[in-house]
């Protein structure tokens, strides 16, 4: 059997089959609104032909859809108001909705009593779908219930384990790192310490590869430390650094919110940035432009992400095959590196 065959059916297949555009077959999807009997009568004889199924959580060919999306968010109620990327996510996911005249509900889903109901209000038919926000590996076996139902999903980020199974945008996490160590290396530095984000994350994991990439043969294990891209983990990693490789002339975080924390670290310890200690981080966040001096980082298009997202999603709720989208990133140079 080929991996065509195998396939689910999509609006794609029934359209072909009916000969008539996708439109005419979501119209039909939603009621049969301004179809002609011609067009339903084949359209309804495609969907037989083709085995095309209707999502079962929340649709079927008489009812309308629930009108709404999930933001499921699969950290902790302290992280929502931590990360300030979640806000910009959030913030975008909502406009590109609000286009479409929808509203965008937050799930939280950190913990397994918030994975259950968030489970049981989206199999509830509750919302159309979900666009997932910081997929970690352990915490998303959840996610098998929702797509075992046919629930639409599509990830802000690569889903680790569900790569072939959602759909995602994320940004070039590796360049972007690589990029970054180049920048480094190219303004001198020889002994260019990181601290990483969460290994449980693909940005995490793509992030200290693309550092290990540039770095080549040089990489050095004592100048890395690992975090979870708050503000407590970076001050313990900074200062696991200087204890380790006090000669360290270069830090780079996988966020900006560790490398700000490295930046007090540094300042406690009477290390002058840049002059002693290059610092960089990574995401481009508010709070990049606060800290004295201001940070070098690499900016990822949060609000170009979170509207993509949102444009992939509604296509797989209309049927059509989840998309995969990489987007590049780009270096902020500042006052830190």
């Amino acid at each position: 059997m080929t991996e065509q065959s195998r396939r689910r059916p999509t609006i794609v297949d029934v359209a072909t089959a009916a000969g008539v555009s996708r439109g005419t077959v979501s119209r039909v999807l939603n009621g049969g609104h301004w179809v002609s009997p011609d067009a339903r009568t084949a359209v309804e004889k495609a969907i037989k032909q083709t085995g095309y199924r209707i999502n079962a959580h929340a649709r079927s060919l008489a009812t309308a859809r629930a009108g709404s999306i999930a933001f499921l968010l699969t950290e902790s109620q302290e992280r929502l108001f931590a990360d300030p990327n979640f806000a910009i996510l959030m913030r975008g996911a909502a406009e590109a909705l609000a286009e479409r005249d929808l509203p965008l509900v937050l799930l939280m889903a950190g913990s397994a009593d918030e994975q259950r109901r968030a489970t049981d209000f989206i199999l509830g038919g509750h919302v159309d779908g979900a666009l997932l926000v910081s997929s970690h590996r352990d915490r998303t076996p959840f996610l098998k219930t929702l797509l075992d139902a046919d629930v639409p999903i599509v990830s802000c980020g690569v889903p680790l384990g569900f790569e072939r199974r959602i759909g995602h945008v994320a940004a070039d996490d590796f360049e972007g790192s690589r990029a970054m160590t180049e920048h480094l290396r190219a303004r001198g530095r020889r002994r260019i310490a990181t601290i990483a984000g969460p290994q449980d994350t693909q940005g995490g994991l793509d992030r200290l590869a693309g550092y290990r990439s540039e770095l080549g043969d040089e990489v050095d294990e004592t100048l890395i430390a690992y975090g979870d891209y708050s503000r407590d983990s970076g001050e313990t990693a900074m200062r696991e650094l200087l204890d380790r490789a006090p000669d360290l002339d270069a830090v780079f975080a996988a966020n900006d919110v560790m490398a700000a924390a490295a930046l007090d670290v540094l300042a406690t310890a009477g290390r002058r940035v840049p002059d002693d200690v290059a610092v960089a981080g990574f995401d481009d966040a508010p709070i990049a432009s606060r800290t004295s001096p201001q940070l070098t980082t690499v900016q990822q298009p949060l609000e170009r992400i979170s509207h993509e997202t949102v444009r992939i999603l509604l296509e797989v709720i209309d049927g059509l095959p989840a998309g995969r989208t990489t987007m590049p990133t780009r270096l902020v140079l500042r006052e830190s590196a």
